[in-house]
């Protein structure tokens, strides 16, 4: 398996992060990454997290989107190397709450931060249900300091 993420103690308290480049098309005509742009790349650390614990497919259940907020630093350009670090913030019963940090490898400046909160939902019935107890256990394990 490949895995486009690896886990790091370079900043913590994340755990795991993933590399993107900025492409051409993530960018606006000012010459820097349309802040829309931001969402897939915390979208890409979020699955390389979960397919590192080995739960990309969590079965009869998924996450959904509920509410993004994001906070622009800095402006990354084309072919900009970028590192997005993820973590759990917060596991409620049916919800959690996601950690990103955006940082540009050449200099180290962050770019952008945000947190996420997904509710766990039933695939059949598209109703919210508590987070897995396995789920829920991976992840305290696997962020435990």
């Amino acid at each position: 398996m490949i895995e486009l993420g690896h886990t790091t103690d370079q900043r913590p308290p994340f755990k795991y992060s993933a590399f993107v480049r900025v492409g051409f098309s993530d960018t606006d005509a000012q010459g820097v990454v349309y802040y829309g742009r931001y969402m897939p790349y915390f979208d890409l650390a979020r699955t390389e997290f979960h397919r590192h614990l080995g739960r990309v497919h969590l079965g009869d259940v998924d996450f959904a989107m509920r509410a993004t907020t994001v906070d622009y630093v800095a402006g990354a350009r084309f072919d900009d190397l970028l590192e997005v670090f993820v973590r759990i913030e917060r596991i409620g019963t049916t919800s959690i709450t996601y950690d990103h940090a955006v940082y540009r490898t050449d200099d180290d400046t962050l770019m952008a931060t945000a947190k996420a909160t997904l509710v766990c939902i039933a695939l059949d019935e598209r109703r919210a249900v508590p987070v897995p107890d396995s789920f829920r256990e991976q992840i305290t394990a696997f962020q435990a300091d």
